[in-house]
């Protein structure tokens, strides 16, 4: 499956203000959506899915099927969960 999030790999952590949102392509499901987060979640989410073998997209697929808020929130509190379970 081919990695859909615009930029991801361009940019690095040490370039860019980690509260800056930015705005990127994800696939889910086949089909194309954008989604809003800060910097700093969007390399969250790539690490996280790097440790799972999974693309950013199949996480994000693996996060929507279990939300019932909005995505962008779902993932937030997902890379916070991932980090506080690292932390323990």
């Amino acid at each position: 499956m081919a990695l859909a999030v615009n930029n991801i790999n361009e940019d690095s952590e040490e370039d860019q203000d980690s509260l800056a949102i930015r705005k990127r392509s994800v696939v889910i499901s086949g089909h194309r959506t954008s989604v809003s987060l800060e910097n700093a979640f969007w390399f969250g989410l790539k690490e996280v899915a790097g440790r799972k073998g999974q693309t950013v997209n199949q996480l994000v697929t693996e996060i929507d099927s279990g939300r019932t808020g909005n995505l962008s929130s779902a993932i937030r509190v997902f890379i916070l969960l991932e980090a506080k379970e690292r932390w323990r």
